[in-house]
């Protein structure tokens, strides 16, 4: 049965793939949701800026609803959003979660104290399988954060291809990523009406992280 649903949205591949197949599955897309650092300055789970992700939800024709929260109030803030969305009446969130169940169990928690359906449409599936699909799709994902105590940095900047795929399977690495070893943005495929303008910028260093900096393109 159809229904209206926001996007739990972190602008990388899975949340990506998980909100082109809940739209092919007949729901309605109200907004997408993403958490903040308490100061705004950019999103808890990719480190990427309010700007472009703001490019990504104009792409994609929806508004960008932002919670901002230190990890001390990250629970209360989440849940207290997904009221907000409930007595908007919208009906359900959107995940892209795989197969991590303390995720998965997190998720069901918050959404039951806030009274919200939810829909998980990538659980449980091949992770490869899943690569494979957004390749098809004509996804276009770029590796902006390392972990470098479990892969190499010089992944940073790197498009998700058939390749890549291969290669970083080879060394041994999760290639989606469950695990944390890096994160991706998503810049193009068929939920955008034309492709988010990024250009990356300095390799920035937090702990053993590497970070790629993604702006958008100035329109001169």
């Amino acid at each position: 049965m159809q229904k209206s649903f926001f996007m739990s949205w972190s602008g990388g591949k899975d949340s990506a793939l998980a909100y082109y197949r809940a739209v092919l599955e007949g729901h309605v897309p109200i907004a997408l949701f993403t958490m903040f650092e308490k100061d705004g300055s950019q999103s808890r789970s990719h480190g990427l800026p309010l700007d472009v992700m703001e490019a990504q939800a104009k792409r994609m024709g929806l508004p960008l609803v932002i919670g901002k929260a230190d990890w001390a109030g990250y629970e209360e803030e989440f849940i207290e959003q997904l009221k907000r969305f409930r007595q908007a009446g919208v009906q359900m969130g959107v995940y892209g979660d795989i197969d991590l169940e303390d995720h998965l169990r997190w998720v069901e928690k918050v959404s039951a104290e806030a009274g919200m359906k939810l829909l998980h449409p990538l659980w449980q599936e091949p992770r490869k399988a899943l690569l494979q699909e957004l390749v098809d799709e004509g996804f276009k994902a770029v590796i902006t954060v390392v972990d470098t105590e479990r892969m190499d940095e010089r992944f940073l900047g790197r498009e998700f291809t058939l390749e890549l795929i291969e290669e970083l399977e080879a060394l041994g690495i999760d290639a989606c990523g469950e695990e944390g070893e890096f994160h991706t943005i998503i810049i193009d495929g068929p939920i955008f009406v034309e492709p988010v303008p990024v250009v990356f910028g300095e390799k920035l260093e937090t702990g053993h992280y590497r970070i790629l900096e993604v702006k958008l393109q100035s329109e001169e």
